[in-house]
Order: structure tokens, then C-alpha cells, then sequence
């Protein structure tokens, strides 16, 4: 009796693929990107460990993320990367600053092209209490006065 096999069931990927190759980063973003992100260490204690998964491909399912508004779960359905490996990635380039330098970095780049008039700028906002909010000093409301199924 020939020993069975067992097949690995691989998730099949979405029709969506298409579609992610239009929120690939372009190279110019990458270009200021790139100079932005941390060093990495490979922190296993043997050295080894999986390959990592290239910062370009992690950068391209952070902006599909960011883009779309979609979950982190749903780039398990694209071709871009593993939803943990990009929220993971997310998670450190944020604590590093990586997104503020960034955008420091678009409104230099903005500043150099069109010109900022940093002298006119408006903030508008409140944080302050409501006039007439006041304390509730009455007595708690004991529901609208109509009983139920009298509406």
C-alpha cells in the first residue's frame, strides 16, 4: 500500500491582486522613505531566524492599508504581505517616528515647490465646557413617562 500524501492546504488569494498593484508606493516615495526607516537588528538569539520580509513590501500593505481604510486583516486576501508582519512593521516604524519625518519631509518638499505663507495660518477648535452645561444637581429621570407599546 502506497503511503498517502497529505496536500498543504494553501489559502487561495483573492481577485483583488490586480487591484493591489496600483497602491504600490511609487519610487520616489520610496526614494524619501527609505533614508527614514531604522536600522534593523536581527535580535534572534542564534542569529538566525525566518527571512524578513522586505521593508518595500511592508511599505506597500501599510499604504494599501492607510489608503483604503480597509482592516489589517483583509491583506491576508493580497499578494502585498502577511497582515501581522505589516501591523508589526507599522507598530515599530511608529514608535520610531518614521510617519511624522515623513510628513516633515512632504511639507519641506511642499514648502520648496509652491512656497508656504507660514506668516497666515488658522486654527480653529474648542476645549472648553458647554455655556449652560453646568452640574446636574436634579434628580435622576425615571425613563420618558410613557409606558411601553404606547408610542
Amino acid at each position: 500500500m502506497p503511503p498517502t500524501t497529505v496536500k498543504k492546504r494553501q489559502r487561495p488569494r483573492a481577485a483583488v491582486n490586480q487591484v493591489t498593484a496600483s497602491y504600490r508606493i511609487a519610487d520616489e516615495l520610496w526614494a524619501v522613505l527609505q533614508p527614514l526607516l531604522p536600522v534593523h537588528r536581527n535580535s534572534h538569539r542564534f542569529g538566525g531566524g525566518r527571512p524578513r520580509v522586505p521593508d518595500r513590501q511592508c511599505a506597500d500593505a501599510i499604504f494599501y492599508v492607510l489608503r483604503t481604510g480597509c482592516q489589517w486583516g483583509a491583506l491576508d486576501a493580497t499578494d502585498l504581505c502577511r497582515r501581522s508582519t505589516a501591523h508589526d512593521r507599522f507598530q515599530e516604524w511608529e514608535a520610531a517616528g518614521v510617519f511624522l519625518k515623513l510628513w516633515q519631509a512632504g511639507v519641506d518638499k511642499f514648502a520648496e515647490l509652491q512656497g508656504i505663507n507660514w506668516g497666515w495660518l488658522s486654527m480653529d477648535g474648542a476645549m472648553t465646557k458647554a455655556p449652560l452645561g453646568g452640574e446636574k444637581n436634579r434628580a435622576q429621570s425615571h425613563g420618558s413617562g410613557q409606558k411601553r407599546g404606547q408610542a
